[in-house]
């Protein structure tokens, strides 16, 4: 497992990109970067992470013939990966935040963004960029942010918990070379306020409604009133607090 250390990048996924069109690169390649001046979450958001206190980073992996249809798939690969690798690290409280954000208790801890490349409705390779907040304290604006840190009171070692975290990404990630029957159904029992009454805003305003799963696309499904099951998109639909 190649592992790059950048003392400084604008984006670790931009980074990844480039030297992949530069060059072949080994499955579970890693770039890691102790400041990333314009790192992104989900929707284009900015994804704000102090120097040397928490982990940045992205992760190379290829695919032979993965359908395009089932990219939500690797989505779901990623964050078990994140889940189990913070389990081992005793964090408590776990969930998934659809589609994958990571949780502790109500507190955002770890954003994922996952780019892939695409040829003849094909999957060929993903990149995986991850923003774990480990030993930051403070977060200016962001109410719902949280850290490792602030949640045990425990500092960390940036590298041990990297390595931990690439080596569930590579079981995670090989299991979908083989058989993901089982994928689905664990990542729904780690859903965020799964079959509890929430409330969510679109844009014809908010309404209530219970998480019952996702789609085989990876759309959220949604029951609202009069029992109907509705599915939504990361673009119509946002889960309030």
């Amino acid at each position: 497992m190649r592992i790059i250390k950048l003392n400084a990048t604008e984006s670790t996924n931009r980074f990844m990109r480039n030297l992949s069109l530069e060059s072949s690169v080994q499955d579970f390649t890693t770039v890691v970067t102790s400041t990333q001046s314009k790192g992104r979450g989900q929707m284009g958001s900015a994804w704000q992470s102090e120097s040397f206190k928490n982990l940045t980073f992205s992760v190379y992996k290829g695919f032979k013939q993965f359908e395009f249809e089932d990219q939500f798939k690797i989505s779901m690969a990623v964050s078990l990966a994140i889940i189990k690798a913070l389990e081992t690290l005793q964090i408590p409280k776990l969930s998934v935040k659809w589609p994958n954000d990571i949780l502790s208790a109500n507190k955002k801890i770890c954003g994922i963004l996952i780019e892939n490349v695409i040829k003849q409705s094909h999957i060929v390779s993903s990149i995986v960029g991850v923003g774990l907040n480990v030993n930051q304290l403070k977060f200016e604006d962001l109410p719902q942010a949280g850290s490792l840190k602030l949640i045990t009171g425990l500092n960390y070692d940036l590298d041990e918990i990297l390595h931990l975290i690439l080596k569930h990404l590579e079981i995670q990630l090989k299991l979908l070379e083989n058989d993901t029957s089982a994928l689905k159904n664990n990542y729904e029992s780690y859903l965020f306020r799964k079959e509890k009454p929430s409330t969510f805003k679109s844009d014809e305003g908010l309404f209530s409604g219970i998480i019952k799963g996702v789609s085989n696309e990876g759309l959220l499904k949604v029951m609202i009133e009069d029992q109907e099951l509705k599915t939504f998109d990361l673009k119509t639909i946002k889960l309030l607090y």
